[in-house]
Parts: structure tokens; C-alpha cells; sequence
């Protein structure tokens, strides 16, 4: 039989009771002591070669308001697009090589290819990225990663498994979205309307039934060990297909004949939260997961993540949209001073036009206005077509940052 001792139990108790401020007679109690202020989390974070925010965190896989601070804050920051040209050719060389035959050293002749390059530069376009992102998630019949090892989709009662087709469906959409710049919670049925080009931007960004809040409450509950949430960045608004082609064609009228490639790449475009464990971290690093992959011990951490019920999950469901150039709708009775300038290579003034649906005569619909914000990607391109010009003539063979004003 257990006796517990009153007086030692109300003495715990007086620990528990927060004391109050001793006042004389029935005087109310004081309230000019203020509470402290709101502190927020300070997540401790690594950054990636390729500048992508990592970490892990613990308060982070626990407490999702802490979770969706972290990916709020570090979306503040936008991705860093660069243009990367690129230009070589291949050589045909011959050589003397010493071969031992019959106890006598022959030479032979030999032919190998070269490769050579003939220019490398990058043009940073970061600076006409705007600084506000738009926060968007998939819809629920978009395959995505929504907590499993798996593409998932939700049209049902319950998530289910991706069929390849609709797998293939969507990367082959999002290949083409990508390069022509469209938002990224633009699905393949959209058409593009030229007499309405705000209704790309005046759509709903949120296509999800669950919030950015929601998503980052499933994540914190996993139990798994080996589970990643995933923030994509995503900069959109220019025709990056066009200004590629645009691109070759400049290069090809120095009679270059070389091979060329063209990209846009994108650096800080990711944020990573993963699962606070020494196994998690060692996977983090590429040096430990390299030696795990020779030792051939990663296929055995690969099945376990990939089958194991507590193994490994990952939610890949949203992301921050950063505009280089979007069209808003503006008030009909904008001023004159904000269409002054039609040729202003900012966007903001005078790209100011009227829109009529089609089919509607101009009686029966009023001037609507709309307006583009940020920089044209050809007012950008004839900027830069000199400079271009310019650096493939100089053929500079190492990779060449070109600051945009200099």
C-alpha cells in the first residue's frame, strides 16, 4: 500500500502554481508589465553546392507552425537564372604511339577526337527576378509526392498510386510549361488566350484541397525515418524556348559552325527539410552517400526507404512562383503619366494595352486595361544581343559571368 504525504504534495504543487504579486487590500492587480515579445524559431540550415537550403532540424519535423515559418522565410529569398551558351567543336588528331613487339619497341600511328571549346560564358538574369513570390501547390490529380516514395495522386476517397501514364503525361507538360514560362499551377488544358493574357495570372495558384499549413501538419506527424519535405522554386513570366532559339540564331550569324548549347539554369531553388537522425545527415552529404554507393551498401538503404512502411516518404506538393514578367489588370482610368513611355525597358510604365474578348464589339465591352510587369524578354534580349555577339567573337574558353550593366 502506498501513503502519499499531504504536505509533500502540496509543496510539489506550489511549484506548479505560478506566484502572484502580493497587493494591499482589494487593490486590482497590476498590468503595465507587458509579455515578452514573439521570438521566431531560428532553424539551424546548410546550404548545397548548387545553393539549395537543407536541414534538419529537429523542432522542424515536430512542430509544423515552426515547419511553415522556416519555408516562408527562406522563400523571401528568390532562385538565382543564369543563361549558359556554350560552343565546341570536335578535332581529329593523330599520334606516334610506342608499342612492344618481339622484344623490339615499334611506333605506330593513332587517331583520337578532341574536343575543343570555343566559348563559354553565362549571363545572370537574377536581378529582373521579382523579390515577392506566389505561394501554389499541385492539384489532386497532378501526380506528386504527397508523403510515400511514390508518385500519388487524389481523385478518390484516397490517395492511390500514379499509373505511368499519367506520370509520363505530367513531366512531359511540365517539360513544356517550363519552357514556355507559364506559372507553374497551370495544368495541360490550358489555352492560351491572347485577347485575355491575365487570366494565366488571375488564376487560382492554390490547386490543392489541403493548405501549405495542412501539408506541413501530415509531415510532422510521419513517423518515418527517412522523410524530406520538398519547396521547389520556380521562375516563370519569360518565353525561355523563344529566347534560346533567339540565342542560336544570334550566335549562328558570326558563321559559327560549331555545336552550341544553350541553357537557363537555376541555382538557391530548392529547400529541403529532412528527418533529424545520423543516417539522414550521412545521406545529406554526397562525399558519405558516394562512398555508401561503392561499397554497394546505398542499395540496401534505397530498398528500405523505398518498401519499408517506416522507411522513407516524401512530400513534394508545393512551392513559391517568382515572376519575371506577369500582366495585372489595371483600373480603367489609369493616368496618362503611367502610358507616357511605351518603350520603357522596365514594364511597368507604358506596357499598358487594351483587351477585348473576341466576338464582343467594342460598344458592348467596355476598355479593359491590363499591364505588364517587370522586363519584356525582348526588350532583355536586344539589351544583351551585342554583348552576346560580342563574347562568342572574343571565344572565351572558360566560363565567363556577365553582369548585366557592365
Amino acid at each position: 500500500m502506498i501513503v502519499v504525504d499531504p504536505e509533500q504534495t502540496s509543496s510539489k504543487q506550489q511549484h506548479l502554481v505560478p506566484k502572484r504579486a502580493v497587493g494591499t487590500g482589494s487593490d486590482p492587480p497590476s498590468f503595465d508589465d507587458h509579455p515578452p515579445p514573439f521570438t521566431p524559431y531560428a532553424a539551424s540550415y546548410f546550404t548545397s553546392g548548387q545553393g539549395d537550403v537543407v536541414s534538419h532540424d529537429p523542432h522542424l519535423n515536430e512542430d509544423s507552425e515552426a515547419l511553415y515559418r522556416f519555408l516562408l522565410s527562406q522563400a523571401s529569398a528568390p532562385p538565382r537564372l543564369v543563361l549558359h551558351c556554350r560552343g565546341s567543336h570536335s578535332e581529329v588528331h593523330t599520334r606516334l604511339v610506342p608499342e612492344h613487339r618481339a622484344g623490339r619497341i615499334e611506333t605506330t600511328t593513332e587517331t583520337y577526337t578532341e574536343r575543343i571549346t570555343d566559348f563559354d560564358f553565362k549571363i545572370d538574369v537574377s536581378q529582373h527576378i521579382m523579390d515577392t513570390p506566389t505561394h501554389w501547390s499541385f492539384g489532386d490529380s497532378v501526380p506528386a509526392y504527397r508523403g510515400r516514395m511514390f508518385h500519388e495522386v487524389d481523385v478518390g476517397e484516397e490517395k492511390r498510386k500514379a499509373k505511368r501514364a499519367e506520370i509520363t503525361a505530367a513531366k512531359a507538360w511540365d517539360k513544356e510549361r517550363r519552357g514556355k514560362g507559364y506559372p507553374p499551377w497551370i495544368g495541360n488544358h490550358y489555352a492560351w488566350r491572347e485577347d485575355q493574357p491575365h487570366i494565366m495570372h488571375g488564376s487560382s495558384v492554390l490547386k490543392s484541397s489541403w493548405t501549405l499549413r495542412q501539408w506541413a501538419d501530415d509531415y510532422c506527424t510521419s513517423k518515418k525515418y527517412l522523410k524530406e519535405f520538398v519547396y521547389d522554386k520556380v521562375v516563370y513570366g519569360w518565353n525561355f524556348d523563344a529566347i534560346k532559339a533567339a540565342t542560336c540564331s544570334v550566335v549562328g550569324s558570326t558563321q559559327y559552325t560549331g555545336d552550341v548549347e544553350i541553357d537557363f539554369q537555376t541555382s538557391n531553388a530548392r529547400i529541403f527539410v529532412r528527418s533529424e537522425n545520423n543516417l539522414s545527415r550521412a545521406l545529406s552529404n554526397r562525399w558519405v552517400k558516394f562512398v555508401l554507393i561503392v561499397t554497394l551498401v546505398y542499395p540496401f538503404l534505397w530498398l528500405f526507404k523505398r518498401f519499408h512502411s517506416r522507411g522513407g516518404g516524401k512530400w513534394g506538393i508545393c512551392g513559391g512562383a517568382y515572376a519575371l514578367k506577369r500582366i495585372e489588370r489595371v483600373d480603367p482610368q489609369i493616368t496618362l503619366a503611367e502610358t507616357k513611355y511605351p518603350d520603357s525597358p522596365f514594364g511597368i510604365a507604358g506596357n499598358t494595352f487594351r483587351e477585348r474578348p473576341s466576338g464582343l464589339s467594342e460598344p458592348d465591352f467596355p476598355g479593359l486595361q491590363s499591364r505588364v510587369v517587370g522586363l519584356r524578354e525582348g526588350t532583355w534580349f536586344r539589351q544583351w544581343e551585342g554583348t552576346i555577339r560580342m563574347a562568342r567573337e572574343e571565344r572565351p574558353a572558360a566560363p565567363v559571368l556577365l553582369l548585366d550593366g557592365y
